[in-house]
């Protein structure tokens, strides 16, 4: 049996247009401004055996509205101790306009035509990096038959040795006392100068004549403890 011929329930282009500027009027009025960072990869710097990058260079950043779901508050695991210590585990979803994010991120890069994971984006509010983890194009399900909204389901960022390069400095210094350039034996010393029982360097230090780092063991670790 056939829809109704006379009633244009999902097809009517006006409909979808006036739900879309609503959208994008209230996330106007209730949303906050986020800063959408994108990465690229440095040519030649992609493992081709593990098909892997440890090199991921953010340099890109988009400015858009979009509205916190969680009105409640960030959901997730939350704050906790562990063995490893303080464990902020934090959780927020971000919805976006579709043609919100065609107008400011789509239009400056053609191949980004929706949100991707792996981003980050920066909260102003709280001053954190959250990195998008998921992201559901049908949250809401097909208002007079089209789409209007990105949730971009996201979890606070661990940092882990990514570069920033993006021109902003609240965004390319927020992580620069954890990116310190550092060396084994420098850091293995300040252990020592913490902890006077600490005798790592010297383990390090022995272990360097003991193990053999050369090409007839091809499974060591390249590490050259200098001496004090």
């Amino acid at each position: 049996m056939a829809t109704n011929v006379f009633f244009r329930n999902y097809d009517n282009t006006y409909e979808q247009n006036l739900i879309d500027d609503l959208v994008i009027e209230s996330i106007g009025i209730y949303g906050v401004d986020l800063v959408y960072i994108t990465s690229s990869l440095p040519e030649g710097t992609t493992d081709e055996i593990l098909n892997e990058n440890d090199l991921r260079l953010f340099d890109t950043t988009y400015d858009f509205e979009a509205y916190v779901k969680n009105v409640d508050g960030f959901e997730g695991e939350g704050d906790f101790l562990s063995k490893f210590g303080l464990q902020i585990r934090d959780s927020v979803t971000f919805t976006v306009a579709i043609r919100t994010f065609e107008r400011f991120v789509t239009k400056e890069d053609q191949n980004l035509v929706r949100p991707k994971e792996g981003d980050l984006i920066y909260f102003p509010l709280n001053e954190k990096m959250f990195v998008v983890q998921d992201v559901e194009h049908e949250s809401v399900f097909y208002q007079s038959g089209a789409l209007q909204v990105y949730d971009m389901r996201c979890e606070l960022f661990e940092y882990s040795g990514e570069r920033f390069a993006t021109g902003r400095d609240n965004v390319d210094t927020f992580y620069s006392e954890a990116g310190e350039d550092f060396d084994t034996a420098t850091t293995l010393s300040k252990l020592e100068d913490l902890d006077a029982a600490a005798d790592n360097l010297e383990f390090e230090t022995v272990a360097d004549d003991i193990i053999d780092f050369s090409e007839i063991d091809p499974f060591s670790e390249t590490i050259d403890i200098q001496d004090r």
